[in-house]
């Protein structure tokens, strides 16, 4: 059986790192999009079920990449799961205009991460 494929674009090392963990532990394949203008390249190239964006230290980048994911028919359908720095409410509004689909503070989505994913695949 063939492992579904997450894309993590994220500039934090310790949260990304071990979300890298958590989702091979949930039996998911991972890569890494070499960063904010190359993500729409590597999601096509790629095919992921699944995208996160660490929505950080370069949010504004991020979100722009993140647009553009959306506007490109052929990546428009890619969920997007958000981390956001605690305390950071311009973050979340920013990530949700962008067209991230569930944005959690990132102190919690190792903990409820298989309901996050579960939130993010339903289709409205």
């Amino acid at each position: 059986m063939t492992q579904p494929l997450a894309i993590l674009l994220y500039d934090r090392l310790l949260p990304g790192s071990q979300l890298i963990n958590k989702l091979q532990d949930l039996g998911y394949r991972v890569t890494t999009a070499e960063g904010p203008g190359t993500l729409v390249e590597t999601c096509l190239r790629e095919k992921p079920l699944l995208l996160f964006a660490d929505v950080g230290d370069r949010g504004q980048a991020i979100c722009s990449a993140l647009k553009q994911l959306r506007e490109n028919p052929e990546t428009s359908h890619i969920p997007v799961i958000a981390t956001i720095p605690a305390r950071s409410p311009e973050s979340e509004a920013v990530a949700r205009e962008a067209g991230a689909k569930v944005v959690v503070h990132d102190t919690v989505i190792l903990a409820h991460l298989e309901q996050f994913i579960e939130a993010a695949l339903q289709i409205d």
